[in-house]
């Protein structure tokens, strides 16, 4: 099953097999029958691109459901955070930068508290568990868990839930080879400086995979696909190829053309942690590092 989101306000779905339409999406988006019928009721679903609001609508494989995200997640409004996703175990969030996924020091903005909070209005009685995190001037794809046990099988059994995790970078410079693989061990000191060693330094070992996706003589797109998950790794690794992440103030070389740090996670692809279902969300890159390109 795969689910797009796209600019609109939409999540759209595959569909694999005949169903009527009430049952595929009680089975798919795994929320009360309520609220389902509330979203069908409030012409918050399309199937092939048309409204309908019939229960027992025939779907038919390689149709595509559309679900409203306003009509379904009316309670949820936060400029630092979309849902993409939510069922009863898990949440998938788009997170904007400038915000943190959990709590640390003195700052209160987190994803977490976000979630917490609308768990809370809408009388779900969980809370967000912090599985994988994003560095806070990083934007993209996240997942939550919704309850300690699901936290514990996605932790114990990340690399086998997850199995493709893709972030889109622009780079300082040209790069010139169209694709390749980095490794390096990565240590951080006590100044929380990330040093990169192509020898063991007692630090962990890091292997990142790249591909340009387009390029200027000024900068780069470049796909990331992470062989392991290390702190500030992609940055690492790109100032380590000499073409740092656009916007990096920590390794960077001062080249920041769209006033951010140019690092989204937009692609995420996972076998559900329950009911083991794979499923693949896709967030847009952003449009500021599209128009550097054009």
């Amino acid at each position: 099953m795969r689910y797009t989101n796209h600019l609109g306000e939409y999540t759209n779905y595959n569909v694999n097999e005949s169903a009527k339409l009430l049952d595929w999406l009680l089975a798919n988006l795994q929320q009360s029958k309520s609220k389902t019928k509330a979203t069908l009721q409030g012409r918050g679903i399309k199937v092939n691109g048309k409204v309908t609001t019939q229960f027992d609508y025939q779907l038919q494989p390689g149709m595509t459901v559309s679900v409203s995200r306003t009509k379904r997640n009316d309670m949820f409004k936060s400029r630092y955070v979309k849902i993409i996703y939510e069922d009863r175990h898990i949440v998938i969030v788009e997170k904007n930068i400038g915000v943190l996924s959990m709590a640390s020091g003195h700052s209160s903005l987190n994803v977490k508290v976000l979630l917490d909070k609308y768990f809370a209005q809408s009388h779900q009685k969980c809370h967000a568990h912090v599985v994988h995190r994003l560095d806070r001037d990083t934007s993209g794809l996240m997942v939550y868990a919704k309850n300690i046990e699901t936290e514990q099988i996605l932790e114990h059994n990340w690399h086998d839930i997850v199995y493709d995790r893709r972030y889109v970078a622009v780079l300082s410079g040209e790069v010139e080879e169209d694709g390749g693989t980095l490794t390096s061990y990565l240590k951080e000191n006590k100044d929380y400086f990330t040093e990169s060693s192509p020898y063991d330094n007692g630090g962990k070992y890091a292997v990142s995979h790249f591909h340009v996706l387009d390029r200027t003589t000024e900068h780069s797109l470049v796909e990331f696909k992470l062989e392991t998950g290390r702190k500030n790794q992609i940055r690492v690794h790109a100032a380590d190829m000499g073409h740092p992440v656009c916007g990096d103030m920590k390794y960077g070389n001062g080249d920041d053309p769209v006033h951010r740090l140019c690092l989204h996670a937009y692609l995420l692809c996972m076998y559900h942690p329950v009911t083991h279902k794979p499923m693949e969300f896709e967030s847009p890159i952003p449009a500021q590092f599209r128009r550097l390109f054009k």
